[in-house]
């Protein structure tokens, strides 16, 4: 833990985007490859990690995001459907040149809920252990590049944000010792109303959901300072980062290299993707590039919170394209492993 403060000191110093989540991940990364082996730490402090990021994004969330994707509905499902065809044709790439089975690449490119997809990898003949690596992988690399890339294409906007978010109001504030004692109330609400509803993400959505709530109907002011923010940003990190299983990797090192370039040319593509998104409706273009990322969501939320865009639309969106995936996988999943089941009595 000490090393993934120094980290995050250290990558905040540099001015890296979420350096509170960039350096303690990698300071996790590397713990585990000198353990030679995953360091798994309790649950218990991603829950508090999302559920502080869910918080902090509960503060930036506007009413008038419901409207504008209201307004803009038939842009986003079509965004949402392009970027998950890009993803599939990702996933029969990595199983032609990674050397994994069809159903192992498929798995491992569907983004977000990975816990899920994992889950299922194995009653689809899949390797789960590969899927796992190659998911994670890929978390990884969106949650490095694109905060890092969109640093580097809007400076200007870096300096826009605050020491805290704010719900903007004309309302009262109040101490901070009962602003905390709430923010921790709607924490803990958060994490079991989550669970307790079995939300995706349940600790981050659990925790806005309550937190907008309160949010929005007490008569006081309240603020997730940016000290507070940034411990929930390195719980998050070093929880990820300690569980790199150095190991396993190196037995699917051509996969990982596939996997490596593909995600590449796939954040280029969602790139792409948000562009024309930003083109069509006018949102700004941070938003409108960080809505369509392939994965990452509490990265993309700390990353928009940070360069000043829409963080209410961004998660929006995401959350748009999560359910989506929630609802079609289960369904497609078992088409393939229908055709899968007839292509071997076939081959017999």
């Amino acid at each position: 833990m000490t090393l993934a403060i120094f980290a995050g000191f250290i990558f905040d110093w540099l001015n890296f985007p979420v350096g509170w989540l960039l350096g303690p991940m990698i300071a996790g990364i590397i713990y585990a490859i000198i353990k030679g082996s995953p360091q798994p730490l309790p649950r218990i402090i991603i829950l508090l990690g999302k559920a502080i990021v869910g918080i902090a994004t509960a503060f930036r969330f506007s009413p008038e995001t419901i409207n504008v994707v209201t307004t803009y509905a038939i842009p986003v499902v079509g965004c949402i459907l392009i970027t998950g065809a890009l993803s599939m044709f990702k996933g029969y790439l990595l199983s032609i040149w990674g050397g994994v089975s069809r159903s192992t690449g498929f798995l491992a490119s569907i983004p977000g809920t990975a816990s899920a997809i994992v889950t299922m990898s194995e009653e689809l003949g899949a390797d789960p252990i590969a899927v796992a690596i190659l998911q994670y992988l890929r978390v990884l690399l969106v949650v490095f590049i694109i905060p890092t890339v969109s640093i580097l294409m809007f400076p200007a906007i870096e300096q826009t944000q605050t020491t805290s978010f704010l719900l903007a109001s004309g309302k009262t504030t109040i101490p901070m010792f009962w602003n905390l004692l709430i923010i921790a109330g709607c924490c803990g609400l958060g994490i079991w109303g989550g669970k307790k509803l079995r939300l995706p993400s349940s600790a981050f959505l659990g925790s806005f959901i309550v937190g907008l709530t309160t949010l929005w109907g007490t008569p006081y002011q309240l603020q997730v300072p940016q000290w507070l923010f940034a411990v929930g940003l390195l719980l998050v990190g070093i929880f990820i980062g300690v569980q790199f299983d150095w190991e396993n990797a190196r037995k699917l090192w051509k996969a990982i290299l596939v996997e490596i370039v593909l995600v590449i040319i796939l954040i280029i593509g969602f790139f792409v993707v948000g562009y024309e998104f930003h083109q069509f409706t006018q949102v700004d273009l941070i938003t409108s590039m960080l809505s369509f990322t392939p994965g990452g969501i509490e990265a993309m939320i700390a990353t928009v919170n940070e360069l000043g865009g829409d963080a209410g639309l961004v998660l929006a969106i995401q959350l748009t394209r999560m359910l989506t995936i929630i609802l079609v996988v289960p369904g497609l999943t078992n088409f393939m492993a229908k055709r899968m089941k007839r292509s071997n009595i076939v081959s017999e």
